[in-house]
C-alpha cells in the first residue's frame, strides 16, 4: 500500500479531516498540543475547503502540524490521505469539531504498550453541545479481546475521534471504503476486528459535540448509506456469524429511529421502527424500540 516512511518517525499521527470547519478546528487542534504524550504529529487533511484554513496553518508556528491540500472528496479520502502521508506508530483519528482531554493519548498509548497485541483501542466519549456544555456520556463496559460480533452487531466505537489504530491494521485490511459516506468507520473497525482484538478505556477522553451541521443529524444520508455499508461489512464476517445480519440491520435502523427521535423528526423515527421490525422482528421485545415506537405514536417528547 505504501504507506510513507521516515528517518524520524513520531509515535502517534494524529489525523485531522477539515472541510470548512474554522469555528471549531483551532479549538479542535489545541486540544491535541496540550496533550500530556507530546511524540506526535497533525496532518490536517484540508478537504477542498473554501475557508481560510491555508492561511491559518501557515501561522501556526508548531512544526508538529502540517497541512495537506486535497480536492472536496469527502471524509474516507480524506482520513486515506491522512494514512497514507502518516508516519507513527499509531494513528489517530479526529474530526474537526470534536475535542480530546489532556491525557487521551498518553492513555492510550500505554494501553498498546501494555497490550501489543491489539489492533485498536478506543474510548467513552462525553456528548458536548456546540459551547462545550455537557450532555451525558456513552460506553460500554468490558469490550476488550476478540469482541467482533459485538461490533458488527452494534458499532461500540462511539465516535471515530475516540479511536487509535495500529498502523500494521491498514496494512493488512487497506484504507477507509471511499464509496460509503455514512458508516465508512464502522466498516473499517468491523474489517480490523476480523483480525486483530481491541480494547475500550472506560474514562471519557473524547467531547464530541452535538450541534445543528453536524453529520450525526444527518438522519436521510445515514439511511441512505446504511444497508449499503451493512452488506460491506458481511463481505469480511466469518460463515458462523452471518446468520446475525438481520440482528444487525435492526439495531443500526433501531439507532437511527432514536437520532431521528432526538432531532424533533417524529415520522422519521416511527419509519426507521418500521424498518428495524421488517429487518428482525424480534426487535419488538427490546425495550428501547417499544418506548420509541409508543412515543412516536403518541406524538409526545
Amino acid at each position: 500500500m505504501g504507506l510513507l516512511e521516515s528517518s524520524s518517525k513520531p509515535m502517534v499521527s494524529v489525523v485531522i479531516p477539515s472541510y470548512n470547519s474554522m469555528s471549531f478546528l483551532p479549538e479542535t487542534l489545541n486540544s491535541v498540543l496540550n496533550q500530556t504524550f507530546t511524540d506526535f504529529e497533525v496532518l490536517i487533511i484540508n478537504d477542498g475547503s473554501t475557508d481560510n484554513i491555508v492561511d491559518w496553518v501557515a501561522e501556526i508556528k508548531d512544526p508538529r502540524v502540517r497541512l495537506i491540500s486535497q480536492a472536496n472528496q469527502g471524509l474516507s479520502q480524506a482520513r486515506n490521505a491522512g494514512i497514507l502521508n502518516s508516519r507513527g506508530l499509531y494513528i489517530a483519528f479526529l474530526d474537526a469539531d470534536d475535542l480530546w482531554e489532556p491525557t487521551k493519548l498518553e492513555k492510550q498509548v500505554a494501553a498498546f504498550k501494555d497490550n501489543p497485541y491489539l489492533g485498536l483501542v478506543h474510548t467513552y466519549v462525553s456528548m458536548v453541545d456546540a459551547n462545550n456544555n455537557y450532555l451525558y456520556i456513552i460506553g460500554s463496559r468490558h469490550e476488550k479481546g476478540n469482541i467482533l460480533r459485538r461490533v458488527i452487531e452494534q458499532n461500540p466505537v462511539i465516535s471515530g475521534s475516540s479511536s487509535m489504530v495500529h498502523r500494521d491494521c491498514f496494512e493488512k485490511v487497506g484504507l477507509f471504503d471511499k464509496d460509503l459516506k455514512s458508516a465508512e468507520d464502522w466498516h473499517m473497525w468491523s474489517r480490523i476486528a476480523v483480525s486483530y482484538p481491541m480494547m475500550v478505556i472506560e474514562e471519557p477522553l473524547v467531547r464530541y459535540r452535538q450541534h445543528p451541521t453536524s453529520m450525526s443529524k444527518d438522519w436521510q444520508r445515514m439511511s441512505r448509506e446504511l444497508n449499503s455499508a451493512i452488506e460491506k461489512i458481511f463481505e469480511y464476517v466469518p460463515g458462523d456469524l452471518v446468520w446475525i445480519k438481520s440482528q444487525t440491520l435492526a439495531r443500526a435502523h433501531l439507532q437511527l429511529a432514536q437520532i431521528s427521535r432526538t432531532a424533533g423528526n417524529y415520522k422519521q423515527s416511527l419509519y426507521s421502527c418500521l424498518r428495524a421490525f421488517s429487518s428482525n422482528p424480534k426487535i419488538c421485545f427490546n425495550y428501547d424500540y417499544l418506548r420509541l415506537v409508543v412515543k412516536n405514536l403518541l406524538g409526545v417528547a
